[in-house]
């Protein structure tokens, strides 16, 4: 009877629940877009770190879009990169110095490369050290055969 009861109840529910629309659309009011005028500014950093590499950077804007600044780094072998930069109404122009292996002086895509040879101190050369041992004399012995460890049957 509980079950009959508890069925109804529920018919009862499901018949007379109402359909749950989406939420109406609202428009929040207009969003304004403060425009703050450009700012001048100059920043530089310099790291080093355990390996013996130095990177740097330098960049100062004069608030009108026109930037200028370097960037760089020198690892322990004395390998060196140095970026100059202009970025203007002209566009974006980069002079490149470095002694990495491998470069030449070039223009591509209007960037200035001056490569320099690495100056890379000769090797020292040292005599190898004469040998501290003799060989070992050769030890022979003729094979002893001993009764076997496992029993006979």
């Amino acid at each position: 009877m509980i079950a009959k009861v508890i069925l109804v109840a529920a018919l009862a529910a499901v018949s007379l629940a109402q359909h749950y629309g989406a939420p109406a659309p609202s428009y929040g009011g207009p969003a304004y877009d403060e425009h703050y005028a450009p700012q001048p500014y100059d920043f530089g950093y310099e790291t080093n770190d355990d390996y013996g590499t130095t990177t740097f950077r330098k960049e100062s804007g004069d608030g009108h879009g026109r930037v200028q600044g370097s960037y760089g780094y020198k690892d322990d072998k004395g390998i060196e990169r140095v970026v100059e930069y202009v970025a203007d109404e002209h566009g974006y122009r980069a002079e490149i110095k470095t002694n990495e292996p491998g470069t030449e002086s070039q223009n591509p895509a209007d960037v200035i490369l001056h490569a320099n040879p690495i100056h890379v101190e000769e090797p020292r050369h040292y005599a190898a050290p004469a040998p501290a041992y003799s060989a070992p004399r050769p030890h022979y012995q003729a094979p002893s055969y001993a009764a076997p460890a496992y029993p006979r049957y």
